[in-house]
């Protein structure tokens, strides 16, 4: 589906509107989609259809996933997220996972971004090496 311009600019607007102190706000959020519903503007699918992407971003961005080979302790896991918290801001929702895969090291992902320090990760750029 092909988007205005003009809903690209509504629905960002839209999405600062929701934004409190650097937060996506999630009552703003149902308020603005049901507003959006009721007045039906025209292209009000685009906006919302934008406004969904953006915020689906948002989330990721505020997501970080903490993959290890084995279970972390626990001083080390309130290490790390104190860390990422420093590094992304407040607000970052942090979920640590289990992977024997892994083989050793530790691997995080913050929205986009790919920290990978595992053996797993090494071996296979040894592997390209050759």
């Amino acid at each position: 589906m092909k988007i205005s311009k003009q809903a690209r600019r509504e629905a960002k607007s839209l999405f600062r509107i929701c934004v409190v102190n650097g937060l996506l706000d999630d009552n703003r959020v149902r308020q603005a989609v049901q507003q959006v519903i009721a007045q039906k503007p025209r292209g009000y699918v685009g906006i919302l259809s934008h406004f969904q992407r953006l915020v689906k971003l948002d989330i990721a961005r505020r997501t970080a996933k903490v993959e290890s080979a084995i279970p972390l302790a626990p001083p080390l896991a309130s290490g790390v997220q104190n860390r990422l918290t420093q590094i992304y801001g407040a607000g970052l929702s942090v979920s640590f996972a289990q992977n024997p895969g892994l083989i050793g090291g530790m691997r995080i992902q913050v929205g986009s971004d790919v920290y990978d320090g595992t053996i797993q990760a090494r071996l296979a750029a040894l592997e390209q090496g050759f």
